[in-house]
């Protein structure tokens, strides 16, 4: 059966009865027939046990069912509206930005330690402490660089970075 449809839910309408008629042809059963109505008193037959319950079925509906039964204990619990607004009004204590230059000390791995040059430079202008809004860089040289004909070495140059501005906190 060659379904040649642009359309997805087509081809997805023909594959879904495909496999029921399958699981109907397969399964070995025929349509029910009509027992003859009789006149007189029904025998009774033998009850039919109850089919068993359905083994759990490991496809994607169930693991995603299993996925939303387990949601609420992944997400974080809801706050209440106090709690909510303490929040905000924590993030939100006054601060005011500085303009300057601070220069930033390298750390330990090599890398421009700017938080220390912020909280500097937000000292210097009477605030406790700060965050960088803005740095700059520069490499700067020695003047052996300008030799000509010498070949440059790792030394000859470093990158210094400052802090130009920083949010400052009381």
């Amino acid at each position: 059966m060659m379904v040649r449809s642009g359309n997805p839910a087509v081809r997805l309408g023909t594959l879904t009865s495909a496999v029921l008629l399958l699981l109907l042809g397969a399964g070995g059963t025929g349509w029910a027939q009509s027992v003859p109505q009789s006149l007189g008193v029904q025998e009774q037959g033998p009850q039919a046990a109850p089919p068993p319950a359905p083994a759990e079925n490991p496809g994607l509906i169930n693991e995603m069912g299993k996925l939303f039964d387990k949601l609420p204990s992944i997400l974080p619990p809801i706050k209440s509206p106090s709690e909510t607004m303490n929040d905000l009004s924590r993030l939100a204590t006054p601060s005011t930005m500085v303009s300057g230059r601070a220069a930033c000390p390298v750390s330990s791995n090599g890398a421009p330690d700017c938080k220390l040059a912020a909280n500097q430079l937000c000292q210097s202008k009477g605030y406790k402490e700060g965050k960088s809004l803005n740095t700059d860089s520069a490499e700067k040289c020695s003047a052996k660089v300008l030799i000509p004909g010498r070949q440059r070495k790792p030394d000859d140059c470093r990158t210094d970075t400052v802090v130009t501005s920083a949010l400052c906190q009381n």
